[in-house]
């Protein structure tokens, strides 16, 4: 009877930690995935950006967006649409580049992901390439299958 009490505890055992095991290895290959969807999706906003390609940046940006600014305040959609077209109209080299290893991808549950990094702006002013990094957070939301940004906020400027 000895034998048995004790193969019960470590059955039990074992069947837990195969259960642990199996969802931590889900849980680890899903935010995989969606650090891969939203790497890949910051990849298109901003060749978008860097190449003046409105009409992509209107697409991925939600017709809801708030994006929040640390020195120029809050603004909407159409707002953020018509800064960018000034943007690319001044022409001045403007060029993003995310700041190797510093993105971070979290999911919120039944919207989308948060992203978090840092970015690296650069423009040419009188003849020289004048730069400045600055933090990032990107909230993600799958609409109709396909990612969305819906706010923005750009600090630490």
């Amino acid at each position: 009877m000895q034998k048995q009490s004790r193969i019960f505890p470590i059955a039990f055992a074992i069947f837990f930690v195969s259960i642990f095991n199996a969802i931590f290895a889900q849980t680890e290959n899903e935010a995989k995935t969606l650090y891969q969807e939203i790497a890949h999706m910051d990849s298109i906003l901003f060749t978008a950006f860097n190449n003046g390609d409105i009409e992509t940046a209107k697409k991925i940006f939600a017709k809801d967006l708030e994006f929040f600014h640390d020195t120029a305040g809050l603004t909407n959609y159409d707002q953020t649409i018509n800064g960018l077209q000034s943007l690319f109209q001044r022409n001045d080299g403007l060029n993003r580049k995310l700041v190797a290893g510093s993105m971070e991808v979290f999911p919120i549950k039944d919207y989308g992901a948060i992203q978090l990094g840092k970015h690296t702006f650069c423009h040419q002013e009188n003849g020289k390439d004048d730069c400045g990094t600055f933090r990032f957070l990107h909230i993600w939301q799958k609409i109709d299958g396909k990612w969305r940004v819906t706010r923005v906020v750009s600090y630490d400027h």
